[in-house]
């Protein structure tokens, strides 16, 4: 079925859809369809379905009314031969396990069963019934074709409708008001009043692994997997409940609807199912798929990097964090504004949004473009006050060692390990946000300083690594670099290679660096010992790390004494800040 405009609008019997080359007759009679009132238990009474019928053989179009729960027909409208259009009636559900309140009936000129179109628009419109009335030549009414959906089956993928026996129209017993009532208590008694007074947002993931025809061997592995598992971290760092994930192979991206209009519709039915009200894609929606799936839904659409800048903002605590969080939100918004549903948003055009003069979706643009400015500007005068104290460090000599590494990989706790802190460590993704700088001495009377850094993630995007500059200038002028890797996590290798793709971006590829294996007491026994070997590391990443690898658990100081000798080795006997010195490994190698 095909949605089109216009309705019985403010009380007018109005006919909508395919009604170009009608008769005035013709037309006079479907108004007259308006005059009809229904049992509330009818699907349509016989001499409704005479009249259907009969003025659809003659115009050689299919018919279809909207007839509410009380036996009002709410709408008329017509299609071609072999399809329907549907007037907007808008996809704003009643509320869980309720249904639209209407029941769709039209007509099908070859007595043909529903069609896709028809059990689709049932689930995504919610519809209470929908029914088909078979034509015979003459114009009178043939079979009854009829489906209603079905409640979800926990743990079982389950078709959403289910097809009722076709029956010759005048021998149709079917009760509709009945089958409606029950239909909403089996759907009200599979709904968990616990689960709908959650106020969460209940999030369905579509996960697409896009294989390139071109690309090489190392494009065709699959990380599935590891993909529906870190966006499943991201929702729980983000409060967001997961119903369900949904994922799919694609030789390349569906450049309007990143996955292709047939299984948004799967999508958007599965959603329905689950009582989702959030889709979240991955990987990452052009400004065109964000505007064609919102247009296509009333659900709330975002991807990946809208997930990940949520949690930023919602993990950023300083002043400058905060106007950092907003200038990456805005910057990568602003393409994405949309006169209708938008990712993120519900800014409208709409009546009165249009005309002359400036539009509703021109004045967002041109006020989030300002508040960018303003933000930039901001910003810089904080960088300012960020370089004179990096200035004041430079001055005393002290030498800066940075950590590191994959989103949740244990460096906040490694920093807290090292420096007696108390810096949030949480088991979440980009639990720190903000940078921390801590004083770290040695023995012969040394002293470093030691920045914790937000995590990194794959794909981080461009926009989103530029305006974090606090954690970028930080970097910049470290003198060694601690990799902290998840040694226990099965994707430390791609996570490894993402962290030192940043780094290399960043134009930090030539920093000394330490590879940290953590969580080493996590990892079995027997596949310990390699790990902290980079020659049998290498191979098994297929990378050329060349890095020395020290492996500890953050939550044991007595680990770390090894990697405090190593980044004494580091700074001061190869020479990256002064003169060589022999370490004195021992307790006095523990942070004061």
């Amino acid at each position: 079925m095909h949605r089109g405009s216009g309705a019985n609008l403010h009380g007018l019997h109005v006919v909508t859809g395919n009604t170009t080359g009608l008769k005035a007759s013709q037309k006079h009679a479907l108004e007259r369809v308006y005059r009809r009132r229904l049992r509330p238990g009818e699907v349509a009474s016989s001499e409704l379905a005479s009249l259907l019928c009969g003025i659809s053989r003659e115009i050689e179009r299919q018919v279809g009314i909207l007839v509410g729960r009380r036996g009002d027909v709410e709408h008329v409208f017509v299609g071609d031969a072999s399809r329907i259009y549907l007037p907007e009636i808008g996809r704003v559900r009643a509320g869980r396990g309720r249904f639209r309140g209407l029941r769709l009936v039209h007509t099908h000129l070859r007595n043909e069963p529903l069609t896709r179109d028809d059990l689709v628009d049932l689930a995504l419109l919610r519809l209470d019934l929908v029914a088909a009335i078979g034509v015979q030549p003459d114009g009178r009414p043939a079979d009854l074709h009829a489906a209603h959906l079905l409640p979800p089956v926990e743990g079982k993928p389950t078709s959403p409708w289910q097809i009722l026996p076709t029956v010759p129209f005048h021998h149709s017993t079917l009760d509709a008001a009945a089958l409606i009532e029950a239909l909403e208590e089996e759907f009200d008694r599979v709904a968990p009043s616990a689960v709908a007074t959650d106020n969460r947002d209940r999030a369905l993931l579509v996960v697409i692994d896009i294989r390139q025809r071109k690309a090489g061997p190392a494009g065709q592995l699959s990380r599935g997997p590891e993909k529906v598992h870190e966006l499943r971290e991201l929702c729980r760092t983000a409060g967001v409940g997961v119903m369900g994930v949904l994922e799919q192979r694609r030789p390349e991206a569906d450049p309007k609807y990143l996955i292709g209009r047939g299984k948004l519709e799967e999508v958007l039915i599965r959603a329905m199912q689950l009582d989702a009200n959030v889709l979240i894609f991955d990987p990452d929606l052009t400004p065109v798929q964000a505007h064609a799936i919102a247009d296509f839904t009333d659900l709330k659409v975002i991807d990946r990097t809208m997930l990940i800048l949520d949690i930023f903002a919602q993990r950023a605590k300083s002043r400058d964090g905060k106007l950092q969080v907003e200038l990456a939100q805005l910057r990568y918004r602003l393409p994405r504004l949309h006169e209708k549903n938008t990712m993120m948003s519900r800014l409208t055009g709409g009546i009165g949004g249009r005309g002359p003069g400036e539009t509703k979706l021109e004045e967002n643009r041109r006020r989030a473009r300002e508040r960018i400015h303003r933000l930039e500007k901001e910003i810089d005068r904080f960088g300012e006050q960020r370089a004179g104290r990096r200035a004041e460090r430079v001055r005393r000599r002290l030498p800066v060692v940075a950590i590191v590494g994959y989103t949740n990989a244990g460096k906040s706790t490694l920093l807290n390990a090292l420096t007696n802190s108390d810096v949030l460590a949480e088991d979440k993704l980009f639990a720190t946000l903000d940078p921390t700088t801590r004083r770290l001495r040695f023995p012969h009377e040394r002293e470093i300083i030691i920045a914790d850094t937000v995590g990194f993630i794959r794909d981080l995007p461009r926009d989103l690594a530029r305006a974090f500059r606090a954690t970028l200038e930080e970097l910049d002028q470290a003198d060694l670099l601690l990799h902290v890797v998840d040694a226990a996590d099965p994707a430390r290798e791609q996570q490894m290679a993402a962290v030192e793709g940043i780094l290399t971006d960043l134009g930090l590829g030539e920093t000394p660096r330490l590879l940290v294996m953590n969580k080493i007491d996590l990892v079995p026994p027997e596949e310990r010992a390699p790990l902290a070997r980079p020659a049998r590391l290498a191979r098994s990443a297929r990378l050329d790390w060349g890095l020395p690898v020290v492996a500890i658990s953050a939550q044991d100081r007595a680990t770390t004494l090894p990697l405090l000798n190593a980044i004494e080795l580091a700074l001061w006997r190869d020479g990256l800040v002064g003169k060589s010195v022999e370490p004195e490994p021992g307790p006095e190698a523990l942070p004061l």
